[in-house]
């Protein structure tokens, strides 16, 4: 008593593919490419389970099996597949799979219902196979790609489809999924719905933001479109293009030159191929590639196999980025593999047909990279260095299709329904319903620790390997695994990148940029045009005082008002803290001017004082003279309070001194002018004048007119004192510390009073400068206050267009200089007479000069 399966097995001629954790590293010998490159081979097995041993050589009849190198990829994977099923004692105990090749099961063409149809495969088994008719439900495995699985399903429809389950190897397609139009179809592989993520986590990595798209003209194709560009928006990657290629191969013949000449004309080295690797879109890339066009081609696994001819310089980046599902090796299958025959399944044969695992690190002592050691190797150097045969995609996808079917028949088995009878004749339909309800509920753990769940509806959390392969002379290929990237950590930690498998390949660990625009570095910032793509953008200088100390900055960040930017605008400095010092050039000549100005003062009143008997000093008021001249040392000392480091009670000095003793000067000259005017009135018979000026009414000027600018200042100091400041943007890269004058109110009323007492000087010595007198120091008067005005109307300008100590240098200069006017006007002439012309000063001898 057997039961029995059919498994139809279509094959595709394969894009080789492989998937490794450890090692990391792959070689492989591409084949020919001018030969059959435009064909698909299609082979139909029926896997029967058998209730009995097989023979110990009973898979060698594949070696008689016609069809292409490459088609033995997927046919040998399902041998070595059956074969561990037949040798697990606790997987369908005392029952084997095997399978047959039909006549003419395998053919080579583009169309497999040119040489046989499924009633003609049915009706030329054995007879002894079909003595259970009742017992039978056929499993047909398909793919790798979408256009054969739909096929069959279609082929299958013609005949009883009810007596039919689908299985399905190759990349997970979301239209297979619609129970409707596929209700008893399963896809062995796993979603790729973080594959966007993972893709455009990479991009991030490497600091890409300027990517090409090519896709295919589908479902599929836009599906995965949308995906990118929502993950692309949350990081702002941009697409240099998308180029949308056609299913239909005319159609894309007609735009071949656009599709090439948009990624010519582009300025990205990233191009993201996504699509079938039998379509129209693969025929593109293989022309792009042997145009010697070099780009970072980033796809998934299944694009592993399409080459060119053309070789990667050892020096170049280029070749291709692949993301794989992660699944753990299958040992040993090299070995099953080289049982079969071991002339004809050499090492080299064999590494036409997948890619062989290469210890990363045996050529870490005598070569500088992987790729340089690889590409200068022998072949016997290689084989030396093989341990087994990667597992692609698709192979372990047949692996794990093997063994789901198996572990839904041996439930079945457990439960006793394989053998129960139908009804109504409808054997074969409730045979099929109870395998396909066993296939929908089948999830088991794989001999590789691999988890398989066949209820879609339990998604598998996504684990990509990340590969790096370059095509090298001799036909050689290098793959080396740089990365993974796993979807159920943490969204900054998905992905990690193997730096150092990077530099050992290829001597740098550093990738090719793929912006749009060049990086923006420290001291600029990203500026947008209108029209541009958001990763597109001009740099411009940071305002000022303003830095960036980072690379594509949107916004420079301003320093604080105690630091400024440096030249290069990449930081801020620590301001230097200054003020009108004593040690400076400008401080020390005006301390020094200050200080002998005011000893010459001094010299004036200690000669006024020594010769206080004599006409000359007598003349005006004497008193008024000595008064004038103390007033004016103070105004000489005055600006010592300016100069030096500022504190609260010098700035408050600063004002007060100067408005006081200021005003004191300019009345004690308007007290001179005003006894000279009452001198000569005081001589007209009649007047009342000399009642004033025995009265001392010039002395009162001087008190009057002080207490009025006393009042004044106390008012200042009550609402709005003078307070210490820091000058922050008057000098570029300082901190002036200065004197902030509370109320500018304030201090202009104080010097416009100043103004208004001068004026009036001038204007009484004016009128008084031809009154008839020896002594008449009017004209000195006059000029005096003339120099005062003008030396204060001058200042209003300067002061306001200079800033920072300048504008406290301006003020003390304008001091020194109104208060030497007063001095060098009033009292040099009358030191002239004194001290060199003595007769001048004699009151006999004016008088005999006068009488004669």
């Amino acid at each position: 008593m057997f039961a029995l399966v059919f498994l139809f097995f279509f094959l595709n001629i394969p894009l080789l593919v492989s998937r490794f954790t450890q090692p990391r590293c792959f070689w492989r010998m591409y084949e020919n490419k001018d030969k059959d490159e435009d064909l698909v081979t299609r082979c139909v097995f029926f896997l029967i389970m058998e209730q009995r041993p097989v023979e110990k050589d009973y898979f060698n009849h594949i070696l008689n099996i016609q069809t292409t190198t490459k088609s033995f990829q997927f046919l040998l994977a399902l041998a070595f597949s059956m074969d561990e099923v037949n040798r697990n004692p606790d997987l369908l105990p005392n029952s084997s799979f095997v399978f047959e090749c039909p006549e003419r099961g395998c053919a080579i063409g583009t169309k497999i219902d040119s040489h046989f149809n499924f009633s003609e495969v049915v009706h030329d088994l054995p007879p002894n196979y079909m003595c259970h008719k009742q017992t039978m439900c056929i499993v047909v495995l398909t793919g790798p790609n979408l256009a054969t699985s739909v096929m069959i399903r279609t082929m299958l429809n013609i005949f009883k489809p009810q007596q039919f389950l689908q299985v399905t190897y190759g990349p997970f397609h979301p239209i297979l999924s619609n129970r409707e139009q596929f209700p008893s179809l399963y896809q062995m592989a796993a979603k790729d719905t973080s594959l966007a993520l993972a893709m455009i986590s990479l991009m991030r990595y490497f600091n890409w933001n300027w990517i090409g798209l090519a896709i295919s003209d589908n479902d599929q194709g836009t599906q995965f479109l949308t995906k990118l560009r929502g993950e692309m928006e949350k990081i702002t990657v941009c697409f240099a293009f998308v180029s949308v290629i056609p299913v239909k191969m005319h159609l894309f013949l007609m735009r071949a030159e656009v599709y090439y000449n948009q990624i010519v004309t582009s300025s990205t080295n990233v191009v993201v191929i996504y699509g079938d690797p039998e379509s129209s879109l693969a025929v593109g890339f293989r022309r792009w590639e042997s145009l010697g066009l070099q780009r970072i081609w980033v796809t998934t696994s299944q694009w592993d196999g399409t080459t060119t001819k053309n070789d990667f310089p050892l020096n170049s980046f280029n070749g291709k980025i692949t993301f794989a599902h992660h699944h753990a090796e299958i040992s040993n299958f090299k070995t099953f593999v080289q049982t079969l025959n071991p002339l004809k399944y050499t090492d080299e044969f064999l590494a036409r047909l997948e890619w062989m695992n290469l210890n990363c690190k045996v050529s870490a002592s005598t070569c500088k990279t992987l790729k340089n050691c690889l590409s200068n190797a022998s072949l016997q150097w290689l084989k030396a260095q093989t341990f087994d045969m990667a597992f692609s995609d698709e192979s372990y996808d047949i692996y794990n299709a093997v063994y789901t079917v198996a572990h839904a028949f041996h439930e079945m088995l457990l439960q006793h329904l394989y053998n129960q009878p139908m009804d109504n004749g409808k054997g074969h339909y409730a045979h099929c319903l109870k395998l396909h309800s066993f296939l929908r509920k089948t999830h088991f753990t794989n001999p590789v620790a691999g988890r398989m769940i066949m209820n879609e509806k339990e998604n598998l959390q996504e684990e990509y390997g990340i590969f790096q392969i370059w095509n090298l002379p001799y036909g050689l290929g290098l793959k080396v695994k740089i990365g993974e990237f796993i979807s159920y950590f943490p969204y900054d930690q998905h992905l990690h990148i193997y730096e150092d498998m990077i530099e050992h390949a290829t001597g740098s660990r550093q990738m090719p940029p793929s912006v749009c625009s060049a990086d923006c570095g420290p001291g600029f910032r990203k500026f947008w045009q209108e029209g541009m793509a958001a990763c597109c953008f001009d740099c411009s200088p940071c305002p000022q005082n303003e830095v960036s100390n980072e690379t594509n900055v949107d916004k420079c960040v301003r320093c604080p008002e105690d630091q400024y930017a440096n030249r290069e605008q990449n930081q801020c400095i620590q301001k230097a803290v200054i003020f009108l010092n004593y040690k400076d050039t400008i401080g020390m000549v005006l301390t020094l001017m200050a200080l002998f100005l005011s000893a010459f003062t001094t010299v004036i009143l200690g000669i006024f004082v020594k010769h206080h008997d004599t006409p000359i000093v007598k003349a005006n008021n004497q008193n008024l003279s000595y008064i004038l001249l103390i007033s004016l040392v103070f105004c000489f000392l005055c600006p010592l309070l300016f100069i030096g480091h500022p504190n609260s009670a010098t700035c408050v000095l600063q004002q007060i001194t100067f408005g006081v003793v200021f005003t004191l000067a300019v009345s004690t000259v308007l007290a001179k002018t005003v006894t000279v005017v009452l001198a000569f009135k005081v001589t007209v018979p009649g007047t009342r004048m000399r009642y004033f000026l025995v009265s001392g009414v010039p002395k009162h000027i001087i008190a009057i007119c002080t207490l009025i600018q006393i009042i004044l200042c106390t008012i200042w100091l009550h609402f709005s004192p003078p307070f210490i400041d820091k000058d922050v943007h008057s000098e570029h890269g300082q901190i002036i510390i200065v004197c902030n004058k509370g109320s500018v109110t304030a201090f202009y009323c104080v010097l416009g009073y100043h103004g208004s007492l001068a004026l009036g000087s001038f204007i009484v010595a004016f009128l008084a400068r031809n009154l008839p007198d020896t002594f008449n120091e009017a004209k000195l008067l006059t000029f005096s206050m003339l120099l005062f005005c003008s030396v204060w109307i001058t200042f209003l300008p300067v002061y306001h267009s200079t800033k920072g100590k300048i504008m406290v240098a301006v003020e003390v200069l304008s001091i020194l200089a109104s208060s030497a006017g007063l001095l060098g006007c009033i009292f040099i002439p009358k030191c002239y007479i004194i001290l060199l012309r003595p007769e001048r000063n004699s009151l006999q001898k004016l008088r005999d000069k006068t009488s004669s």
